[in-house]
C-alpha cells in the first residue's frame, strides 16, 4: 500500500488503496492452476500489477489473450533493453521473436530479476499461446513482427527527428495499441471505426513518450551503454549533448527541453480521447482508460520539474488507486483529463519558449473535454487536494486531542 506518509497526506487515498490491496489479492489468488498460466498470470503480477489488476475484469478468453499479448511484447523489449547483448546478436533476435512464440523449447536468457526469470521460461508463455484462438494468435504474430522489425532498425539508428522519435514510439507502443485493436476486434466486443489505425497508434505514442520523459535518468545511466530516445531535433536545442542536462549548471535548460518533450506529447491527447470513447465494452474500455489518465497524470507531474533530471517521477500510489477506482465511464476520461490539463497549466511558466504552444494545447484538450463530459457530476482531483489538506489538519486536531486527553488522564492516576 502506499507510504504512512502519503496517507496521512492525502487521507482521502486510503479507502481506495485498501479496495486495490484487496483486488490485487484476489487476482493473486485466481491465478490458473495450469502451470503455464499459472507461470504467465503470476508474472504479469510481477511485471505490472496496475496492469494486471485492470484487466482481470475482461471475460477469461480475452484476458488470457491480453496476458499472453503483453507478456510476449514485454520480452521482446528486455531483448531490446539489455544493453550488454552485442548488437550483432540483438538484430536476429528481435527480427525473428514472432516465430520463437511458436516453438516451446525456446529461451533467451537476458535482463534482470522477474525480466530474467521470463526470458529463461518463455516457453511457458509460449505453450499459453499456442492454445489461444486462431484469430488472436494471427494479431499476436503479426504485431511481434512488426515491432521486432522495428526495434532492430532503431539498435542501428539514432533518434535524430521528431518524425524518427514518432517512428520509434510507432513501433515501441504504437503497435501495442493497434494489437490491442486487433484483439478486442477478434473477440468480437469492440466494431472497427474508419480512423481505429490512427487513433489506436495515438494511444500508444502517448503511453510510450509518457515513459521516456520520465525515464530519462534511468535511460542515460543505463549500463554498459546509455539508451537515448529523446530526439536531437527537440534537446539539441539546448545542449551539445543529452548527458548535459544532468549538470546542475544546466537546469534551465534541461526543464525548457523538458517542457517541449511533454508539449510534444500532448499532442496526442484528442486521438486517445476519440479512441476511448469509441470503446463498447465497459471492462475492455477501464483496461484501457486507466494507463492513459496515468500517463496525463505522470506528465503533469514531470512538467517544469528538475527532479526528472535527478531521480524518479512518478504518481503516488494513492492517487492511481483513485484513478482506477473512479473511471466507469466516458465523463470519468473527461474528467480527469480536464483536471490534469488545469493542473498542469499552472505550472507552466510564461518565459517557457514554448509557453504559449503548451497552453494552447491545454486549451484544446479542455475545450474538447467540456464540450464532451459532463465534468460538475464527479469528483475533482485538482479540488481533491485542496479538500485532501482539511482533512489532514482536521485529524491533526483530533489526534492532538486525544492525546491531550490521554496526558490529562495520566496525570489524575
Amino acid at each position: 500500500m502506499g507510504s504512512l506518509g502519503a496517507m496521512l497526506r492525502y487521507p482521502d487515498d486510503i479507502y481506495p488503496l485498501l479496495k486495490m490491496k484487496r483486488a490485487i489479492e484476489k487476482a493473486e489468488k485466481q491465478i490458473p492452476p495450469e502451470p503455464h498460466w499459472g507461470f504467465c498470470y503470476s508474472m504479469l503480477h510481477k511485471v505490472s500489477r496496475s496492469f494486471s489488476l485492470v484487466i482481470q475484469q475482461l471475460n477469461t478468453e480475452l484476458r488470457n489473450a491480453v496476458c499472453v499479448f503483453y507478456l510476449v511484447l514485454r520480452a521482446l523489449d528486455t531483448v531490446e533493453d539489455d544493453t550488454s547483448i552485442p548488437t550483432d546478436e540483438k538484430v536476429p533476435i528481435l527480427i525473428a521473436f514472432h516465430r520463437h512464440i511458436y516453438d516451446t523449447d525456446w529461451h533467451y536468457s537476458c535482463g534482470t530479476k522477474e525480466y530474467k526469470i521470463l526470458m529463461d521460461q518463455f516457453h511457458h508463455v509460449s505453450a499459453a499461446f499456442l492454445e489461444l484462438e486462431k484469430g488472436y494468435q494471427e494479431a499476436i504474430e503479426d504485431i511481434t513482427k512488426r515491432m521486432g522489425a522495428g526495434m532492430a532498425k532503431f539498435i542501428c539508428k539514432e533518434v535524430e527527428t521528431i518524425d524518427d522519435y514518432d517512428e520509434y514510439c510507432h513501433y515501441a507502443a504504437g503497435l501495442v495499441g493497434l494489437g490491442l485493436s486487433k484483439i478486442f476486434i477478434a473477440s468480437e466486443l469492440e466494431i472497427l471505426t474508419p480512423d481505429w489505425k490512427q487513433i489506436s497508434n495515438s494511444t500508444g505514442l502517448f503511453l510510450q513518450k509518457t515513459n521516456i520523459i520520465k525515464d530519462y535518468l534511468e535511460d542515460i545511466n543505463e549500463r554498459p551503454k546509455s539508451r537515448m530516445f529523446w530526439p536531437r531535433e527537440i534537446w539539441g536545442k539546448y545542449v551539445d549533448k543529452l548527458e548535459d542536462f544532468k549538470n546542475e549548471e544546466k537546469a534551465t535548460k534541461a526543464v525548457q527541453c523538458l517542457n517541449e518533450m511533454v508539449t510534444n506529447a500532448l499532442n496526442h491527447v484528442e486521438d486517445c480521447l476519440k479512441s476511448l470513447a469509441s470503446l463498447r465494452d465497459p471492462a475492455i474500455f477501464q483496461s484501457c482508460a486507466i494507463p492513459q489518465i496515468v500517463a496525463i497524470g505522470t506528465l503533469t507531474l514531470c512538467y517544469n520539474n528538475v527532479q526528472v533530471f535527478r531521480g524518479v517521477v512518478r504518481m503516488r500510489r494513492g492517487l492511481i488507486a483513485k484513478v482506477i477506482d473512479r473511471t466507469k465511464t466516458m465523463d470519468d476520461v473527461y474528467g480527469a483529463f480536464y483536471d490534469f490539463s488545469c493542473m498542469l497549466q499552472t505550472k507552466v511558466d510564461n518565459n517557457d519558449p514554448n509557453a504559449m504552444k503548451t497552453l494552447n494545447r491545454l486549451e484544446t484538450i479542455k475545450k474538447v473535454c467540456r464540450e464532451n463530459g459532463v465534468l460538475h457530476k464527479r469528483k475533482s482531483y485538482v479540488n481533491d487536494e485542496t479538500q485532501s489538506k482539511a482533512i489532514f489538519v482536521v485529524m491533526f486536531v483530533l489526534l492532538l486531542a486525544i492525546v491531550v486527553v490521554y496526558l490529562k488522564a495520566n496525570q489524575r492516576k
